[in-house]
């Protein structure tokens, strides 16, 4: 089973000399999840068709994929059977799954942070940010962006690999969260504001994906606007006049200077 939290639509495993992982669509998926397996395939095509801008990990998809079945433990053979029996059929000798998708094994952000010093935080959380923005300015918007869904490389950048809530820019409606007044809107269960299917507050990144105010402060030293409406919404309007940001693949101490002599 490979490391990290356990997705709600998907179940993942790896081996340990293989730099690759194996996902599988389970058969239901744990609320409050209400996509559904043709939704989670049309994502995954959605993102092989899409400008990754280097963000989001490359999947390959294999149909009845034969493995021995002495690779697997029985730790991994009991959870597969649990959560994905009808994509199994298990013989003497081999695992076949009917469907399943592989990707270039990476650290889960929220278990290398575990490990991280200071500079590293600041470094990590920096590249966390990149990422959110360069996708967007790519015309893609994560939706779920908590750290669990993002995975550092050995080089450490950061990519995004969890694609069953992402969406296309102009399909989502950037708001400002209204602010609570009376005590009844203070101390209200439920949001006493109408959402409606799209809305997104970027505020609300900071309280679900960056609760831990470690990893928060070193996301804030680069990346507040993320925090800003105003800001999503001008990515928007740019991303609709065509116009694109420069992504560059590597960090900028590593880029060749352009020097201009006056």
């Amino acid at each position: 089973i490979a490391p990290g939290i356990k997705g709600m639509v998907m179940t993942v495993f790896t081996l340990p000399s293989y730099d690759i992982v194996f996902k599988i669509i389970k058969d239901h998926f744990d609320p409050p999840k209400t996509v559904t397996e043709k939704i989670v395939k049309s994502q995954y095509k959605r993102v092989s068709r899409s400008d990754r801008a280097g963000r989001m990990a490359d999947t390959q998809e294999y149909r009845n994929f034969i493995f021995y079945r002495n690779r697997f433990s029985d730790e991994l053979l009991k959870e597969l059977q649990a959560v994905a029996s009808n994509k199994l059929t298990i013989t003497d000798k081999q695992v076949i799954i009917k469907h399943v998708y592989t990707e270039r094994r990476m650290r889960p952000l929220n278990l290398y942070l575990k490990d991280c010093s200071e500079e590293q935080t600041l470094n990590v959380m920096d590249e966390y940010g990149n990422a959110i923005k360069e996708l967007a300015a790519a015309n893609i918007f994560t939706g779920d962006m908590l750290l669990k869904n993002f995975g550092v490389t050995r080089h450490g950048r950061v990519v995004f690999y969890d694609y069953d809530e992402i969406t296309y820019m102009n399909e989502v409606n950037f708001r400002v969260k209204p602010e609570a007044i009376t005590e009844e809107q203070i101390y209200a269960s439920e949001p006493w504001y109408s959402v409606d299917p799209g809305d997104v507050f970027p505020e609300e990144i900071a309280t679900f994906a960056l609760a831990n105010k470690r990893y928060r402060d070193a996301f804030l030293r680069h990346h507040a606007n993320l925090l800003d409406a105003a800001y999503w919404q001008a990515c928007q309007q740019a991303v609709a006049k065509g116009v694109f940001a420069d992504v560059y693949p590597y960090p900028e101490k590593s880029r060749f200077c352009y020097w201009q002599n006056n």
